[in-house]
């Protein structure tokens, strides 16, 4: 079965085409994907302008027309945190299905949660026993905990790296006053996590998406000594590094993307506090995240 996955996200809407059948990996076939920064077209009153309804419905279009030689059995779209939490979110939705004829759904943020934890379990396997996921996206942070495909606990928080790059970094380098209310406000959110996660007993955990894949290649480059996996020894040396860089410097960086430059600081900000406040020493970094959690509910119900 052919399936496509509309991802539209709060940096990028992303087309992914996979093969998939029960009982086997969703295989990529291609990947068509635009940078839209969704967060750059809302207004004071946090709705998502005309100008960026166009640019969603644009790149939808251009995504699916280079897709459409590819036969695609079934679509799943989804949006997540900057549609979600837009103020006209329902009448973004409207405008994209009619001018795109598609079926556009948005996620809540457990549902992000609960999904990519099920794309983590599958690609670690049983062995991986009780397993936290944690995953920094462009909007908002997931984090999913359990011992079996269903997570016992799941929570979505507006700690995304693009919000609060937006919200809080100012000044190119970033100004240390801008920086250190970051990290007061980080120390403020995710410190009540450590008593929601208190019964977790390991020192390590899963990190999904681009954010931590980008730490884990950065930290690989420049402090080998660490190991393969993300580590709170290579963070708290690789953050001072980002903070000091100005946005070319960053995107100099092995590993750095134009794309992801603006906004990396805050996610290694976000991915440092979260280690130290959960007390972990480690983070595996697993490639499948929620487009694949969506194809493997999707193949799991069709079997039902």
């Amino acid at each position: 079965m052919r399936l496509g996955v509309l991802d539209v996200g709060s940096n990028t809407i992303h087309l992914q085409v996979v093969d998939g059948h029960l009982g086997g990996p969703p295989v990529p076939n291609s990947s068509h994907k635009s940078v839209i920064r969704l967060t750059e077209y809302l207004d004071e009153s946090g709705a998502i302008t005309e100008l960026g309804m166009s640019r969603i419905t644009e790149a939808i279009l251009l995504n699916m027309k280079s897709a459409e030689h590819l036969d695609i059995d079934e679509l799943l779209a989804f949006a997540t945190s900057a549609i979600r939490e837009a103020t006209n979110s329902d009448e973004v939705i409207a405008h994209v299905n009619k001018a795109c004829n598609i079926d556009l759904q948005v996620l809540s943020g457990e549902e992000e949660a609960r999904f990519t934890f099920l794309a983590a379990r599958r690609w670690l396997g049983w062995s991986s026993g009780d397993l936290l996921v944690l995953d920094i996206g462009g909007g908002s942070l997931e984090i999913a905990r359990g011992a079996e495909e269903d997570p016992i606990f799941k929570t979505s928080m507006q700690l995304g790296a693009g919000r609060l790059t937006r919200q809080f970094l100012k000044g190119d380098p970033f100004s240390s006053k801008s920086l250190k209310a970051l990290e007061e406000y980080l120390e403020e959110k995710i410190e009540p996590l450590a008593a929601s996660l208190s019964t977790f007993e390991k020192d390590n955990a899963a990190g999904t998406s681009k954010t931590f894949r980008t730490l884990a290649k950065l930290s690989q480059n420049y402090y080998p000594k660490f190991g393969s996996h993300l580590t709170l020894s290579a963070l708290e040396e690789l953050v001072p590094k980002l903070q000091a860089l100005d946005v070319d410097g960053r995107m100099e960086l092995q590993s750095v993307s134009a794309e992801r430059a603006p906004q990396i600081v805050a996610g290694a900000m976000v991915a440092k506090q979260l280690m130290q406040t959960l007390e972990l020493k480690e983070i595996r970094i697993c490639p499948w995240a929620l487009r694949e959690g969506i194809v493997l509910h999707r193949l799991d119900w069709i079997e039902r």
